[in-house]
């Protein structure tokens, strides 16, 4: 694998990797990952690369050509667009979620089946209001996650060497770190920077 562009998989690659894992996901079931950026562009590849009928859900249509060309994933769903939300009503059995801004967490409560699991990986600003009846009715769990162990990172790390994964990347110099963080803010990277130490 590309050094640089593997090094983001101790971040961004095992903390995707790790709750896909340990909450159970199978190839049978129909997964989802909640908002596209540098979590989400690497549990989408990890979607496709297991198997799963991959789903990427995120605000407006700007990352869905990346989504459905480069990532390769089933299905783009803009969870802006009330039609598409209701048509996905009930039919996901696992979703991911890497978003970090505020959001309703109903409206993805409502895309689980039965059984089905909404796992948190990213962290907003405020707490989230829940409403309980999809829990209770179609017993949904929901669950978060932080990041993955030593053992469990080297199984990720064999298993994207086996099947060629690594993180999409930007390499800057050490000159061009605030201008990487400002770009970073404003969620205008693809999808993760990586800095040169040999330019520090």
């Amino acid at each position: 694998l590309d050094l640089a562009a593997a090094t983001p998989l101790l971040c961004a690659g095992i903390t995707v990797y790790s709750p896909m894992m340990h909450f159970g996901l199978r190839t049978n079931m129909k997964f989802g990952v909640v908002g596209l950026g540098g979590l989400g562009h690497m549990a989408a590849k990890f979607g496709v690369a297991f198997g799963n009928h991959t789903t990427v859900i995120s605000r407006g249509t700007g990352k869905k050509a990346s989504a459905l060309g480069d990532l390769g994933v089933d299905a783009f769903i803009d969870s802006k667009n009330a039609e598409e939300m209701a048509a996905a009503a009930k039919t996901f059995d696992f979703l991911l979620c890497t978003v970090s801004a505020d959001y309703d967490v109903g409206e993805y409560l409502n895309l689980l089946k039965h059984d089905g699991k909404f796992v948190v990986v990213g962290v907003p600003e405020s707490a989230r209001p829940i409403q309980m009846n999809p829990l209770i009715f179609r017993r949904i769990s929901i669950a978060g996650s932080l990041i993955g162990g030593v053992k469990e990172t080297q199984e990720m790390l064999d298993f994207c060497g086996k099947k060629n994964i690594v993180c999409d990347i930007e390499t800057i110099s050490a000159a061009q770190i605030d201008e990487g963080y400002e770009r970073t803010v404003k969620g205008d990277v693809k999808y993760r920077f990586v800095i040169d130490t040999a330019t520090i």
